[in-house]
């Protein structure tokens, strides 16, 4: 019954999406509101549908109903509930399900924005365009759920039933970060198809402007939000789990996920140059579809065999309908773009070199590189596999040679860019804005390469760490002041209100200073990093940089899904016990390999990493890897500022809420003779006055 009703939810959810998507165009071409409402009901009825369906295979998870194809392919008896329910995103066919749950609901929520009426755009814009927008949604969405039919579909029968299964791939049920980072993941790819859709919509309705980036831009932020949010809780979970003391390795599947982040990055900075200039218009158009096509491209090179990666999946023919279905966005969006190329002519020019609109190009460009070149080192091995039947590897020294100089530039550019006015960026504003920066990044740099050394590198990245950290600091303390000179308040109010006043524009610096100390905590992890490995008997020690740990005891457990092997460590400082740590090895029955739980102690000043590599048979001894990993919590703090400040930028400020609300005409007083005419008062709009690049 539970086979039978999800496998019914998904057919007629796919019936569904391709009547709407009719509906929408042919009601808008005969300008009957009622068809089209009707394409905006299939949006709510598909979302009801898919959930249905996945409540339908959760519970089939559950229950451990293994007549049900999918649940016989992760499902275990002995698999503890959490990871019970967490596998339904836990191989091919669970993926696509939970991706158009995903999709469903966004699309869903998409539409009933869109149709309330209530943004800053032209309403006449949003009625225009909303349609097409909606047929693109379900477009995306009949896709998917064409492929939950057909080659992807979980609910196949299953017979003779088995009487138990293999449970989920032992990597995605060592750690809770797997009930976090796919979704997070989902997020950020699927929320990138709303504005894809409004910005072909707005071409095919013949909207001119911005006005589709004005209603997606929240919606940008938030997936760009929650795709990095899925970066970093990867980048953890690779550092907790694999036991390798590392969390990026430029895997084709990490690459996969970056790339698409790294042109939404490009995106919303040059958005705002849009927003504010008029200029763009064709660059953005190509980097929102560039976005929606990495995202379906990293989701073909998950899904499809190809790679071989402990992200990937099974091998299969569905790797064929993904790069159809991308040759389909790329080959429609691009004839759009070019098609309607009359109405995309663009209004602003650049006034002068020093400029903030000068600090965006640059960005765009930088960014751009750096997608090609992450892009190529990810898919020349396959081409060249598939061309000329080698097997060709490309590694971190070619993207770590190629991308570093770039990831400078970008550092660097996060200082320039904020201390610079829109226009025309005056001498002296420049020099009173970067003069102290400048001093401090000169500073940091000869104390760190007189006292600790670690290379060009690692010298540039802390000096242009210091340099953008204190212009973007700079940009909240000085607004603080500001308000507490006009307003008397204490630092803390007046920081909150500065901030509550303008979330985009400090939402923006909040991200830049997150990503500050990402990229600092990256390049001093790399470069100072140490390690030793050594096979220890109870009781005796070993030591590095000033670490020493001492092995106390083994230990063995039987769980229901996995033996676990243990090491009890004790850490000393000056030769007391100053801390406990127990490095462990899984052990699955459907993994001829243990899975490692590495051990972390974290401090501000790093990581004390330990790994347990080996044990004797007899329990005599132990083989630990012993890692020093400097500032690496700064990683995941950094992180989360970064969300911070995106969650910031995307929250309504109350000014901006008060301004959406229907205001009365003012009422204008009588001229008086001989006085002048009375001058109406302009407020600045916050969200566009100064936002951060």
């Amino acid at each position: 019954m539970t086979r039978i009703l999800g496998a019914s939810a998904v057919l007629v959810a796919f019936g569904v999406a391709i009547a709407g998507m009719v509906m929408a165009i042919v009601g808008t071409r005969l300008r009957r509101a009622d068809i089209v409402r009707g394409a905006y009901t299939a949006a709510y009825v598909n979302f009801g549908l898919l959930a249905l369906a996945s409540l339908a295979m959760v519970w089939a998870l559950v229950t451990h109903d293994f007549s049900v194809s999918y649940v016989a392919q992760v499902g275990s008896r002995s698999t503890p509930l959490f990871y019970t329910i967490i596998s339904l995103w836990g191989a091919l066919e669970g993926s696509i399900l939970f991706w158009g749950l995903v999709l469903a609901g966004f699309t869903a929520v998409a539409v009933w924005r869109g149709t309330r009426g209530t943004h800053g755009a032209a309403h006449a814009d949003i009625e225009r365009l909303m349609p097409y927008a909606t047929a693109i949604l379900l477009g995306i969405g009949a896709f998917f759920y064409l492929l939950l039919v057909m080659p992807a579909n979980p609910f196949r029968a299953v017979f003779p039933v088995p009487a138990d299964g293999p449970g989920p791939n032992p990597l995605l049920q060592n750690h809770i970060l797997m009930g976090i980072h796919p979704p997070l993941l989902y997020l950020g790819y699927v929320g990138m198809s709303v504005p894809f859709a409004f910005a072909m919509g707005a071409l095919l309705a013949g909207v001119k402007g911005g006005a589709w980036i004005q209603l997606t831009r929240r919606w940008t932020t938030a997936a760009w939000m929650f795709l990095t949010a899925a970066i970093i809780a990867g980048m953890w979970w690779s550092y907790e789990v694999l036991g390798w003391g590392g969390y990026w390795a430029w895997d084709p599947v990490e690459n996969a996920s970056f790339l698409p982040w790294l042109t939404a990055t490009a995106f919303l900075h040059s958005a705002m140059v849009e927003e504010r200039r008029g200029m763009l218009r064709v660059w953005n158009l190509s980097l929102i579809t560039a976005t929606f096509a990495l995202t379906i491209l990293g989701t073909f090179l998950t899904r499809s065999g190809i790679l071989s990666s402990v992200h990937a999946f099974a091998e299969g023919d569905i790797g064929y309908w993904f790069l159809g279905f991308i040759a389909i966005v790329l080959i429609f969006s691009l004839s759009l773009v070019a098609g309607r190329s009359d109405q995309l002519r663009t209004e602003g020019r650049l006034d002068a070199v020093a400029s903030r609109e000068t600090a965006f190009l640059f960005n765009n460009l930088l960014f751009s590189v750096f997608t090609f070149t992450v892009l190529l080192g990810t898919l020349f091995p396959l081409v060249a596999e598939a061309v000329r039947g080698v097997k060709v590897s490309v590694g971190e020294p070619f993207f770590n040679s190629m991308t570093l100089p770039l990831c400078m530039a970008l550092l660097f550019l996060m200082g320039v860019g904020p201390a610079l006015p829109w226009r025309v960026a005056p001498r002296d504003i420049v020099r009173r804005e970067l003069a102290v920066p400048a001093v401090l990044a000169v500073l940091v740099a000869l104390a760190v390469g007189l006292l600790v050394g670690g290379g060009v590198y690692a010298i540039v990245t802390f000096a242009f760490g210091t340099f953008a950290l204190a212009v973007n600091l700079r940009q909240f303390s000085t607004g603080a002041r500001a308000r507490m000179r006009a307003h008397g308040e204490a630092p803390p109010v007046a920081l909150a209100r500065l901030i509550g006043g303008n979330r985009r524009r400090y939402g923006g610096y909040l991200a830049h200073i997150g990503a500050i100390m990402v990229a600092v905590a990256v390049g001093a992890s790399s470069a100072y990093k140490s390690e030793t490995e050594a096979t220890l008997r109870k009781g005796e020690t070993m030591s590095l940089r000033g670490h020493t740990i001492r092995l106390d005891e083994l230990w063995g457990r039987q769980e229901p899904q996995r033996f676990v092997l243990g090491a009890d460590v004790t850490v000393l400082r000056d030769g007391k016990p100053a801390g406990r740590m127990d490095p462990r090895l899984n052990f699955y029955q459907t993994s001829e390999q243990p899975i490692t739980t590495p051990a972390v102690r974290s401090r501000a000043s790093g990581d004390l990493y330990l790994n347990l590599m080996a044990v004797e048979r007899d329990g005599s001894t132990a083989t630990i890897r012993m890692i020093v990993e400097p500032l690496v919590p700064w990683i995941w703090a950094g992180g989360l500022i970064i969300v911070l400040g995106a969650l910031i930028t995307v929250t309504p400020s109350r000014q901006r809420a008060r301004r959406s609300l229907p205001v009365a005409a003012p009422v204008r007083p009588p001229l008086v003779p001989g006085a002048a005419p009375a001058r109406p008062l302009v407020i600045a709009d916050p969200d566009t006055r100064g936002a951060a690049p």
